[in-house]
């Protein structure tokens, strides 16, 4: 049976761990966490939370090695086994992009990999401080 968009990531969302933005604000004090704004360059440059990457979802899994706090590795294998260690919270619109994102990397291996609920719409709606 097919399944609509909604049900699919409705889905997806069951089978990822997502917080909220006020979960991700804790989170970024501390020194080791990854973000990443899974949202189009477009859409990113329109405003974005600061420390955030840009890996849009289409590219994710090929570019998530390359993430800046990983850039000391020479290895792919190396910034693999480091970034493993890490938290990984991943950001989007509304909290879509970001789950499937999620589920992706959790399929990859990854294990502590979170997906903020409500993405940058309810980032802004709590009116949280933007970068541009």
């Amino acid at each position: 049976m097919m399944k609509t968009p909604k049900v699919f990531i409705s889905e997806v969302k069951a089978a990822v761990e997502e917080v909220t933005v006020d979960d991700l604000m804790v989170a970024l004090t501390q020194p080791d966490v990854i973000l990443i704004d899974v949202r189009e360059s477009e859409e990113y440059q329109h405003g974005h939370i600061n420390g955030s990457v840009n890996f849009p979802r289409g590219m994710l899994e090929a570019k998530i090695c390359s993430h800046p706090l990983l850039a000391h590795h020479c290895e792919e294998q190396d910034a693999i086994n480091d970034l493993a260690q890490r938290s990984v919270y991943l950001i989007c619109k509304t909290g879509g992009r970001s789950a499937l994102a999620a589920k992706s990397l959790t399929d990859m291996g990854h294990k502590y990999v979170f997906s903020v609920a409500g993405g940058m719409d309810e980032w802004q709606r709590k009116q949280l401080p933007l970068s541009h």
